[in-house]
């Protein structure tokens, strides 16, 4: 059976940050895992470099738009071919094949009858290439997502029926409870389709960079809009309108997104396919966002990560290792220094490296680096039952999306080495002259490092190719076979001596991102003492500045499972990137009537975990006898608005 993986394809705005290369790094290490398995896999990334705000940035810097696409894609594949990212395909959306491939799916949905000509007239949002309903605005002008402010447009369009599509979809959400993963995002889809689905302006005239209409048309002054456009690449790369040379890979397996366009892949998307009938995708696997020690990313705070540096100094398998391992899939993360230090110098460097040195020296000293695993099965019955036990369970984490699950069972392995080292004490056996034993335990952790170097080639696999090299094997689907599904052993081999593979991190290798700073400077007046009581609490002025408190929109709210009293909120503070707020009001508030309505935060409070997840801010509340109420704007304030 095929397998097809694909990453979202980035936008052209900018160069890869962190999060593209989260995403990256597991549809590429799904890819790996599937192909170790003997699966017929093929893995799409690529580039989206249509649109109005590409049109416009190219402008801005005084190139012709396709010039300036072609720089920002090109950084794109650049990294990726630098961080040897195993993709089958690049696409871009500015490739011929693929422009031909999306005039024919119009054709057909056009033919159909799924495709209509209208007007339309609304606000639009350039920044977010999105159409909002006045009722949806700030102040009757701002975009509710992004607070930047939008323009009234009214144009010719042509609209596809996403009306059309909402029974079905629910009943594909109902059939298919894994369609997206993990399944605590569907809600979220779900309560969207319920709500009711407006056609979908799919073209437009005021602007010319984009996919041209078909010629069958006769309609020149349209172009085709993002997203009818955007998505089609997931079929347009296997031929589709060319060939369909490759479109025996769809439907896809796994389609990698970022939270914040799980709607358009979850909603917009089956409801195309289902329209040109084909196949809907298996999983939609939406991912959270990454944050750095604690607080959101953005240029004006200077606290960017770029996967480049980090990957330069530090090493690009240790931060894919880092990334993939210390998050659960679906949940935001936080990326500092200090957490990937402790996990190069602790899991890596001590559970693996030392691991793998050890059984070099011991095998040196004790029989000239041969190791012979003709004992082991007679000496290590129980760990080798522990080490095949965690090896059956690292399937469903993979298949799960569940990396973080699947690295910390297969770390069980290295445990059960270093243990069986201490327990055993081969250097006491081979002084009682028990030298069988003493060499089965040092060909036990062999035939551990081998399996488990195996079961970890997906995630760092020129490390894993040292270690198979040093312990006279290679990692392909013949040895997984061999070696994790039939139990076998390794047969009589000389190891071979390497340098350590992870050299211990003390002290941070890049600059750390600049601390937060309060938005307002200290009083620098001289101290005035007053003779009221400490008890009396009063503070500077200065120190109430300190405190940022901002106007937010609520545009994501779900309940904290197992929590009585938490939410967790994604809050628009006009910053670019949502925040996380974990609010202790579910007794008096539900989610749903906190969507897209405005909140009050303390911006710039530390950062603090409740139940293990992340919240960035505090919302302003009263709460007397009669219960609790958030304290709001009397009317509705542009995003980010100060309050002071």
């Amino acid at each position: 059976m095929s397998k097809y993986i694909t990453t979202p394809i980035y936008y052209v705005n900018g160069e890869a940050h962190i999060g593209h290369a989260y995403t990256t790094f597991i549809a590429d290490t799904m890819t790996r895992y599937e192909k170790l398995k003997g699966e017929d896999t093929y893995f799409l990334t690529g580039t989206d470099e249509h649109g109005q705000k590409i049109e416009e940035s190219a402008q801005k810097y005084g190139k012709p738009t396709q010039e300036f696409a072609d720089e920002i894609s090109a950084t794109f594949k650049n990294l990726w071919d630098e961080f040897e990212i195993s993709y089958d395909k690049f696409i871009r959306t500015t490739d011929s094949d693929h422009k031909k491939g999306v005039q024919k799916a119009f054709e057909v949905m056009y033919a159909k009858g799924d495709i209509y000509k209208d007007f339309y007239e609304g606000h639009y949002c350039v920044s977010c290439e999105t159409f909002f309903p006045e009722t949806q605005l700030v102040d009757g002008e701002f975009c509710p997502d992004c607070g930047r402010a939008t323009s009234i447009v009214k144009e010719e369009s042509y609209f596809f029926k996403l009306s059309k599509y909402e029974d079905a979809l629910l009943k594909h959400y109902a059939d298919n409870p894994d369609f997206i993963l993990p399944r605590s995002r569907a809600n979220e889809v779900i309560n969207f389709v319920k709500g009711g689905l407006r056609d979908l302006s799919v073209t437009r005239t005021s602007f010319t960079w984009g996919v041209k209409m078909p010629e069958s048309l006769n309609d020149d002054k349209h172009v085709m809009y993002v997203w009818l456009d955007a998505l089609m690449n997931y079929i347009t790369a296997l031929g589709y309108g060319k060939d369909d040379a490759n479109m025996k890979y769809w439907p896809a397996s796994t389609q990698f997104v970022g939270k914040d366009i799980l709607r358009f892949h979850a909603i917009y998307w089956p409801a195309f396919l289902m329209s040109l009938d084909l196949p809907l995708p298996e999983h939609i696997g939406a991912h959270g966002w990454w944050t750095r020690d604690g607080e959101k990313m953005s240029k004006s705070k200077g606290n960017v990560v770029s996967p480049r540096e980090v990957a330069d100094a530090y090493g690009v398998e240790n931060l894919r290792y880092f990334m993939l391992r210390e998050v659960p899939f679906g949940q935001d993360g936080d990326f500092s220094q200090r957490a990937l230090i402790d996990r190069i110098n602790s899991e890596l460097s001590n559970d693996l490296g030392n691991l793998l040195n050890r059984i070099i020296g011991m095998s040196g000293k004790y029989s000239d680096f041969e190791i012979d695993s003709v004992d082991v099965l007679k000496y290590h019955k129980k760990e080798l039952d522990a080490m095949d036990e965690a090896l059956s369970n690292l399937d469903d984490f993979m298949q799960n999306m569940q990396t973080h699950r699947y690295l910390e069972e297969l770390w069980k392995l290295f445990a059960i080495g270093n243990k069986a080292i201490e327990e055993y004490a081969p250097w006491v056996k081979m002084k009682e002259n028990k030298r069988d034993e003493a060499l089965a335990t040092v060909a036990l952790v062999a035939n551990i490092l081998a399996k488990a170097s195996i079961m970890l080639s997906p995630v760092m696999p020129k490390t894993t190719n040292i270690i198979a090299d040093a312990l006279n094997f290679t990692i392909d689907n013949s040895s997984y076979k061999e070696l994790v599904l039939e139990k076998k052993l390794l047969k009589l081999f000389n190891i071979k001596s390497v340098p350590p593979l992870f050299p211990r991190v003390e002290e941070p290798l890049m600059t750390e991102a600049p601390a937060a700073q309060p938005n307002a400077p200290k009083n620098t007046a001289p101290e005035v003492k007053d003779d009221k009581k400490e008890e009396d609490n009063l503070i500077e002025i200065g120190q109430f500045f300190e405190t940022s408190l901002k106007v937010g929109i609520v545009v994501e709210a779900e309940e904290v499972p197992k929590s009585k009293k938490l939410l967790k909120l994604q809050v628009d503070l006009g910053e670019g990137i949502n925040r996380q707020v974990v609010a202790g009001i579910k007794e008096f508030y539900c989610a749903e009537s906190l969507l897209n309505t405005q909140v009050c935060v303390v911006a710039n409070l530390k950062p603090a975990k409740l139940m293990g997840m992340m919240s960035e801010g505090m919302l302003l509340a009263a709460k007397d006898e009669d219960g609790l109420c958030l304290i709001r704007p009397e009317k509705p304030k542009k995003v980010g608005t100060p309050i002071g």
